[in-house]
């Protein structure tokens, strides 16, 4: 998955350019076009890898755990468990918690990314339960990932600001 993100590198970069290109002919600022340019690749380049990955099937019955805090205290016993899962769960939906207040100021606000982050994960969750992925679907998952995507965007604040302050809505 990280040699796939970085090889695809070069695509993001020229999608940004052409993205910002774009806004700019329709007669987006310069600096406005940059930053939802890059507010919308990277978030969907920084996302998409991990859901394919979470999407991908594997040989075993697939399970439901509803209990919070049930999986994670499992993956707590077991150091190396917990840095892979935890971490993991935490990365899911970090880019789109980075990006999302930057580009749709809306979004910026603790709360708002963590009710993002847990809708984002309540779907994938439930996908993999619907399509029968021999994967668990979990409630601490969706906890952890949206957690992710709160964390992620306190990184991003101090660019907050030139979404919500700076950015006049020239769709």
């Amino acid at each position: 998955m990280i040699l796939a993100s970085v090889l695809a590198l070069p695509v993001m970069a020229a999608t940004a350019v052409v993205l910002a290109a774009l806004r700019r002919r329709r007669g987006m600022p310069v600096r406005i076009a940059w930053w939802r340019s890059v507010a919308e690749v990277g978030a969907v380049a920084g996302t998409l890898p991990w859901i394919w990955m979470i999407l991908t099937p594997r040989e075993a019955p697939r399970r439901v755990h509803l209990t919070p805090f049930r999986d994670l205290l499992a993956q707590l016993s077991d150091p190396g468990t917990a840095v892979v899962q935890i971490g993991g769960n935490l990365a899911v939906f970090a880019a789109l918690g980075f990006f999302a207040p930057i580009r749709w100021p809306a979004l910026a606000g603790p709360g708002r990314l963590f009710v993002a982050g847990a809708v984002g994960s309540t779907l994938v969750e439930l996908a993999q339960y619907a399509f029968d992925l021999g994967r668990v679907s979990s409630v601490d998952d969706v906890l952890v990932n949206a957690a992710g995507a709160t964390l992620a965007g306190f990184l991003s604040r101090r660019w907050w600001g030139e979404g919500a302050d700076r950015m006049i809505c020239v769709c």
